[in-house]
């Protein structure tokens, strides 16, 4: 049986709102989050990632409502990242009708709760956010990666939104991720991010080839090619991209008609 590849609009919310920015800043308001999800979904969406970006906890319950307004109206899968520190905070949002959960900054702080999540929750709930940055100065432990222009680079994991780097390699982190129980992994590169030149497909192609685990792709989508490098040369399960959906570029149902007639198998 061939697996279908997934497009996955994401959503980043600030107070209850969507918006977008170019590497996280620079943000515009892009419209509200049900509104837009009920649009993916008519769409066709395999699924709708919503990520609470300023999730500091006076806004939990703005995320919760949304989650809880949007599972109620929508008949597709929905992963809520942003925040999640603890195994309370995945109860909250599954409970108000998320089905995963997506976590980041906590997983690195706190690996445990990776295990903890999928031993409650099951590996399935449990999504593990990658930010990933080049870094060009080689150390014997971490893991080359050859990128197009002839280059080396190892990438390193970030967090707190590309701005905090952890000195951990991602390829290393990729596969603890994936031992711990982690569903899938959410691959976003800080290099091509908000950049609408395309995925970064050296790394994405590697944390693919690394794991057993799905990946997503996240960060670069400009054109309907870049969805298709994604899966063919980035060997991605699953694309995620916003800004080209939100300004209406692109419909999910022109990206996976693109896909299909250029021979990715896609959900119609």
């Amino acid at each position: 049986m061939v697996l279908t590849k997934r497009i996955i609009p994401c959503l980043d919310l600030k107070d209850g709102r969507v918006v977008k920015g170019t590497h996280f800043v620079g943000l515009r308001d892009a419209g509200d989050p049900v509104a837009l999800a009920q649009r993916y979904n008519e769409q066709g969406a395999d699924e709708v990632v919503f990520l609470d970006i300023t999730a500091s906890k006076e806004h939990r319950s703005t995320i919760i409502d949304v989650v809880q307004r949007a599972s109620d109206q929508l008949f597709l899968p929905l992963t809520v990242g942003g925040g999640i520190r603890t195994i309370e905070d995945m109860q909250q949002v599954l409970r108000a009708g998320a089905d995963k959960v997506s976590i980041n900054s906590s997983a690195v702080q706190n690996p445990e709760l990776i295990s903890q999540g999928a031993e409650r929750f099951g590996t399935q709930c449990i999504v593990v956010a990658v930010d990933v940055r080049r870094n060009y100065a080689m150390e014997p432990e971490k893991t080359p990666i050859a990128l197009a222009d002839g280059r080396e680079c190892w990438y390193e994991v970030v967090t707190h939104g590309g701005s905090k780097p952890t000195g951990l390699d991602a390829i290393a982190w990729a596969r603890e991720v994936e031992e711990r129980g982690a569903g899938e992994i959410l691959l976003t590169s800080m290099e091509t991010d908000g950049t609408k030149e395309g995925f970064d497909i050296p790394v994405t192609r590697a944390v693919s080839e690394a794991v057993g685990i799905p990946v997503i792709a996240s960060g670069g989508v400009g054109t309907l090619e870049h969805f298709y490098e994604g899966f063919a040369e980035g060997k991605a399960d699953a694309c995620l991209a916003a800004s080209v959906f939100h300004y209406g570029e692109f419909t999910v149902r022109q990206v996976k008609d693109y896909l299909a007639g250029r021979g990715i198998p896609v959900r119609l």
